[in-house]
């Protein structure tokens, strides 16, 4: 076997036909595994709409080996990974991120629940119910629907104009010829020869290659299936049409008989288009006031065929004019590149660099994909064509110019170590490094920590600062925000960081997370934008999310632990607005270098250094339900019930509580109950407060009904935990304390579970007392923790699109 390389993968076609890719990369913490069928809801019988998704949902039903609180989902659950599945229109594909010891496991459950999924009959009709609310949530979604819309000009044979999701009219379950088409398709793509597996860990390439043969031993083997050839995607010559809608437009390209490559052609297309340099394409819609943004993306590739979808926006509402005339004067200079030698060279470091930074999971979906590696030849021949296709001028008139360089994309020579930081005076608002202070018992007292619980020999590293404003932070000012940092965000995230900035009531949070070497730079970027004067104009009209998730987005604003002002709001102004701001952070596994480096670009930090940190309260016990409007019919809600006190005792119980429950509740709300497709549990921390969090969206189901049966649901852990064995009690306790270990999180969890901590008073050795203490809970601690759980001992916030149904809630402000 060849040495392998970390930047690309080793693939193999193991004797059975199963193509496998494998990556090593010793810094990971987790493994994941992605298995890609070839095969989805264009390749189902025309009669069965939703056929290849609704398999894809029986598989989750468990096993006979592995049944109901044993299966993959369970197992993924009860060592703190991730999990997830999705039909497209010609694939299907499994996702798994684990602990890598957890990693046979996940694969072991994986190949069962492929080999012998649940067909029963009785099965099936439960789980179309399920399959129906989801299509309901998914007929009132703005962005599906507009993703329909997208279409309409498309030839209406081909299967994008045609009906995938699948409901309760369109899967006949009771029908004989349904159950036979369902087993044929079954039998003919769910085979070795239209499977891929990847596999991306710590692991070395012989170890991931040992549980890739171990999964292929389970899966059936046969030859590729042979899939038709659809027919063509547009029924006239012009390839092309455009969509208008407020604020926006819609550019549509069709492309036929492409030659064979990967999709990194027409990724590669869509990084050059996006790219919002001077001298490109959206540089130049921006200064004619033709769009402020514009997004290319990939929608479509199979058997030759693609589409290219590209989305302008103006913020003002207005609906952007015909673009197309400026896109194919620039396709034109793009086109004459002497083969994109330097564009080449600048995409293959941005890959390497997301490479570095990307999680076991994207790593593994990337090699899956083909999306890794150089532009081989076939590629750029592919390219050539989409760019012929597209009709580029001849005689170019713009002023094009090659993009420059991404600041932080280059190489940053590490700073000096160095004791204390650079430059350090009282200006600097009491900064201190390790080096002068190792008290790991005592609560750190300026404005920026940096936190000593891990190493600083990783590369990779977190900055939090918060804001505190003294009284609403204006609506607006986010939007404007966004606009203002939108490029620099997309710098930032391709060399490797990933800035959040968010607001919460009267808070305002920044989150710099990934590789520290490019860090001091992009902090000082993101402090000069914030200085600037923002772009005028009003809310950007984002596409409506479903009631759930913007529940979710929301739930924060909600759960504030102080009153909300009374005053009149902030002006809405650029800079003044900053300056009666109390600010205070944490920063977690930076090196001694970086803390040297960004010590001096800390000191234009606008506002107020806050010495002594804001830790947060425990109000006294309520029911406080909050009402939100949201886009469709169905009622949807999120229960958040607090710890009673901040004891790290109640933090470490309600942990435990909400790891044992999670795939009960799943299994009562969703399963046995069919309340709908949106379903789930989890611990929440919001503004340093700990809470169990229960989500539910039903199409049926009014918002009281739901949050009864989370009630009821509450009121059975006592009973629940009873019915745990001692020795099964005692490996779940030592399971989720070895998931918060240090050495085994990601620096993007360690750096909030820390920050939470910050907020709740916590010492700076408190991840390595939370562990301990979830492991010496005892029985009898838990049992007590559940009944005051039930009790609502912290109270609760609900947050629902329904209104107060009255007592014992009480309507929330």
């Amino acid at each position: 076997m060849p040495v392998p390389d970390p930047l690309r993968p080793h693939i193999e076609t193991l004797a059975n036909g199963l193509l496998v890719t494998l990556r090593h990369v010793p810094g990971l913490k987790r493994s994941a595994a992605v298995l890609r069928v070839a095969a989805g809801s264009h390749d189902a019988p025309e009669a069965w709409p939703g056929l290849a998704h609704f398999l894809e949902h029986l598989f989750f039903l468990g096993t006979e080996r592995f049944p109901t609180g044993q299966h993959l989902m369970a197992y993924v659950q009860g060592h703190g990974g991730q999990i997830n599945a999705r039909t497209n229109e010609r694939t299907t594909d499994f996702f798994l991120e684990l602990p890598p010891a957890a990693l046979p496991g996940g694969l072991e459950r994986l190949a069962d629940m492929l080999v012998h999924p649940r067909l029963d009959e009785n099965d099936q009709l439960r789980e179309r119910e399920v399959l129906h609310a989801e299509f309901i949530a998914w007929s009132q979604d703005a962005a599906a629907q507009r993703q329909i819309a997208l279409y309409e000009g498309l030839a209406v044979n081909h299967p994008l104009r045609g009906f995938h999701a699948g409901n309760r009219d369109s899967l006949g379950v009771s029908q004989p010829e349904f159950q036979t088409a369902l087993r044929d398709f079954y039998q003919c793509f769910y085979q070795s020869g239209q499977m891929t597996l990847s596999l991306a860990g710590p692991q070395d390439v012989e170890a991931l290659r040992t549980l890739a043969i171990q999964f292929s031993e389970h899966v059936p083997t046969h030859e590729v299936a042979i899939r038709q050839a659809p027919p063509r995607l547009m029924a006239s010559a012009d390839a092309s049409y455009q969509q208008t809608r407020k604020g926006g437009l819609d550019l549509l390209f069709a492309f036929e008989h492409l030659p064979a490559a990967s999709p990194r052609a027409l990724d590669f297309l869509c990084h050059w288009l996006n790219d919002p340099k001077p001298g490109g394409l959206l540089a130049a819609l921006r200064q004619q006031g033709l769009a402020d943004s514009l997004k290319a993306t990939a929608l479509y590739e199979f058997s030759g065929q693609a589409l290219l979808h590209i989305e302008l926006k103006l913020d003002n509402g207005q609906t952007p004019t015909d673009s197309r005339p400026l896109l194919r004067d620039w396709l034109g200079f793009f086109a004459a590149q002497d083969d994109w030698a330097s564009l080449r060279q600048a995409y293959t470091t941005l890959r390497q660099r997301q490479q570095e930074t990307a999680t076991a999971w994207q790593l593994a979906r990337w090699d899956c994909e083909g999306r890794e590696g150089p532009l081989s030849e076939n590629d750029l021949i592919r390219l050539r064509e989409i760019l012929r296709q597209l009709h580029p001028v001849d005689n170019v008139a713009g002023q094009w110019l090659v993009p420059a360089p991404n600041p932080f994309l280059q190489t940053i020579g590490e700073p000096p170590r160095a004791g204390l930081i650079r430059g350090q005076t009282s200006a600097h608002r009491g900064l201190r490094t390790f080096a002068q202070d190792r008290s790991r018992g005592r609560r750190e007292r300026s404005p920026l920590q940096f936190s000593q619980a891990l190493p600083d020999t990783s590369p990779e590293g977190a900055v939090y600062l918060r804001w505190q404003w003294p009284a609403q932070v204006p609506l607006s000012l986010k939007s404007r925000l966004d606009r203002q940092l939108a490029d620099l965000q997309e710098d930032a995230r391709q060399a490797g960081v990933d800035i959040a900035f968010e607001p919460s009531g009267q808070q305002w949070l920044l989150k710099l997370v990934g590789l520290q070497a490019p860090m001091p730079l992009v902090l000082e970027h993101f402090l000069a934008k914030l200085g600037q004067p923002l772009p005028p104009g009003p809310a950007r009209d984002d596409a409506p999310l479903i009631p759930i998730r913007q529940l979710l987005r929301e739930l924060p604003n909600h759960c504030q632990q102080t009153p909300r002002p009374s005053s009149q709001p902030l002006p809405d102004s650029d800079q003044g607005a900053w300056a009666n701001a109390h600010w205070d952070g944490l920063a977690v596994g930076l090196s001694a270098a970086t803390q040297a480096a960004i010590g001096p670009v800390l000191a234009r930090v606008p506002g107020i250094a806050r010495e002594q940190a804001a830790t947060t309260s425990v109000p006294a016990p309520m029911r406080r339900w909050h009402s939100l409007q949201t886009q469709g019919d169905e009622q949807a809600v999120l229960l958040f019930c607090p710890t009673p006190t901040q004891d790290l005792i109640d933090e470490a119980a309600w942990r435990l509580l909400a790891h044992l429950g999670q795939a009960p509740y799943y299994q009562r709300l969703r399963v046995e109950l069919q309340l709908g497709y949106a379903v789930f549990s989890g611990l929440k921390q919001i503004d340093g407060r700990t809470g169990l969090l229960l989500g539910a969206q039903s199409p049926a189901a009014s918002a009281a009904q739901l949050v009864e049966h989370m009630e009821q649901f509450l009121g059975g852990l006592v009973a629940l935990i009873e019915q745990i064995d001692d020795a099964t009690l005692a490996s779940q306790r030592q399971a989720l304390g070895s998931q918060l270990q240090s050495t085994v999180l990601p620096v993007a969890q360690v750096a909030e579970v820390l920050w939470q901590g910050k907020l709740a008073g916590r010492p700076s050795d408190y991840l390595q007392q939370l562990p301990d203490a979830i492991t010496a809970i005892t029985r009898r601690q838990l049992i007590d923790a559940a009944q005051r759980l039930a009790d609502a001992h912290g109270g609760r916030y609900c947050l629902s699109n329904a209104p107060c149904p009255g007592m014992p809630w009480q309507a929330g402000h």
